[in-house]
C-alpha cells in the first residue's frame, strides 16, 4: 500500500502548508462568487489573510449556505 509523500524538511512543510491555506481560502471565495454573493475588500482580505485551515474550512462550509458574506463570521447564520 502506498501513502502520500511526507516532506522531510521544514522548508518544504512550510510551503506545502501555505499552499493548503491559500487553496482553502480560494475555495471560500469561489463558493461565494459562484453563489453570486458580493464580497467586500475587507472581507476578501480577512479570508485571504487567515492562516488557520480549520477556520477557513468552517467558513467554506458556511459559504455554501450563506445569504451574505457576513454570514461566514456568524455561527448558525
Amino acid at each position: 500500500m502506498t501513502t502520500g509523500y511526507e516532506y522531510q524538511s521544514d522548508f518544504a512543510r512550510k510551503y506545502v502548508a501555505e499552499g493548503e491555506v491559500a487553496g482553502v481560502a480560494r475555495m471560500v471565495l469561489d463558493v461565494l462568487d459562484i453563489r453570486g454573493i458580493a464580497v467586500s475588500d475587507e472581507i476578501r482580505e480577512r479570508i485571504s489573510g487567515c492562516h488557520d485551515v480549520d477556520q477557513l474550512e468552517t467558513w467554506h462550509r458556511r459559504a455554501m449556505l450563506a445569504d451574505t458574506a457576513d454570514d461566514l463570521f456568524t455561527p448558525n447564520a
